[in-house]
């Protein structure tokens, strides 16, 4: 009872905070980008032509107007058609949302097991050479740009010996598996640094804690120690670690998409941008919001199922 309390009341908080991402998403795009039909039409459109596109954008109506309908948008998910296809925005979300899922989900999924095992190897190991060789390198991973991963990939792994698909997708199961190999190795690759350094501290601030120096006065094993009380409460920041990401997975991989050519959320991002297609921006936009804190809520709610002397308020 207390959790459908407390959910109902940040639900009701999401009316004002969605009425303020409204407005900015409003204000960028309808103010501060200025008029668009310049570039839509490119700079010989005559003045007719001017009116008549603005016309059928809506953007003769007054800024009240157009502000009231991004207020609609957000709360009916109902965000009209593409500027560049015509085509519904929502159609375009469901059409490329499966896409980004297939490589983001299994990449996520396996990025955080490997992250989560390899830090409490490390950690159990704390000071010892392991430890510091997998520091090392972590950092030596996270400082290497995504795009030199991904340029290795496709000239060497794909492109000269020939193990992956070099770029494409094929829609349905296991189709598009070949597609998302190399992506997928990537997005690990780039993920292990920060995870690993990251679980590492959580798990190393539980190890130091009074609690761990009574189990092991009690005579329980290092193994048993860190796998039923470490690990256990450093779940609540690993938690909001993994739920935060959770709205990127469903909008997709932006440079991964992009380059490798996979119809997904992140590539349809790109070509908006590449378009001025204000419309697909918008909605992206406030769909992240959206995302954004119902996963906040979410989180939450798991905070007191892992830990139940955390109350909800």
């Amino acid at each position: 009872m207390q959790i459908f309390q407390y959910s109902l009341r940040r639900l009701l908080y999401l009316i004002p905070v969605m009425l303020g991402v409204s407005f900015l998403v409003f204000f960028l795009f309808n103010v501060v980008a200025g008029d668009p039909t310049p570039l839509l039409l490119g700079k010989n459109a005559s003045a007719a032509q001017v009116a008549e596109l603005r016309e059928q954008l809506g953007l003769n109506k007054s800024f009240l107007a157009q502000y009231l309908d991004i207020v609609k948008s957000a709360f009916t998910f109902d965000f009209g058609r593409s500027w560049a296809t015509q085509q519904q925005i929502s159609d375009i979300i469901s059409q490329r949302a499966w896409p980004s899922l297939t490589l983001t989900l299994p990449a996520f999924l396996i990025s955080s097991i490997l992250s989560i095992l390899i830090s409490l190897v490390v950690s159990f190991y704390r000071g010892k050479g392991l430890d510091i060789s997998i520091r090392v390198l972590c950092i030596a991973l996270m400082s290497i740009s995504s795009l030199v991963y991904i340029i290795i990939g496709q000239k060497f792994l794909a492109a000269e010996w020939e193990l992956f698909e070099i770029s494409g997708y094929e829609e349905g199961f296991p189709y598009f598996v070949p597609y998302i190999i190399l992506p997928v190795i990537i997005w690990v690759v780039l993920s292990l640094g920060p995870d690993i350094r990251f679980f590492r501290t959580v798990i190393l601030d539980e190890v130091y804690q009074d609690y761990v120096r009574t189990a092991r006065a009690k005579g329980l094993s290092e193994k048993v120690i860190f796998l039923r009380h470490v690990l256990r409460n450093a779940m609540v920041p690993m938690i909001t670690y993994f739920v935060i990401q959770l709205p990127f997975l469903i909008m997709g991989s932006l440079l991964l998409e992009n380059y490798f050519d996979i119809p997904g959320l992140g590539s349809e991002v790109v070509r908006a941008a590449n378009s001025n297609d204000f419309p697909v921006l918008k909605a992206f936009s406030i769909l992240f919001s959206v995302a954004y804190i119902v996963f906040n809520l979410i989180t939450d709610i798991l905070y007191a199922v892992v830990d139940p002397r955390i109350k909800l308020q």
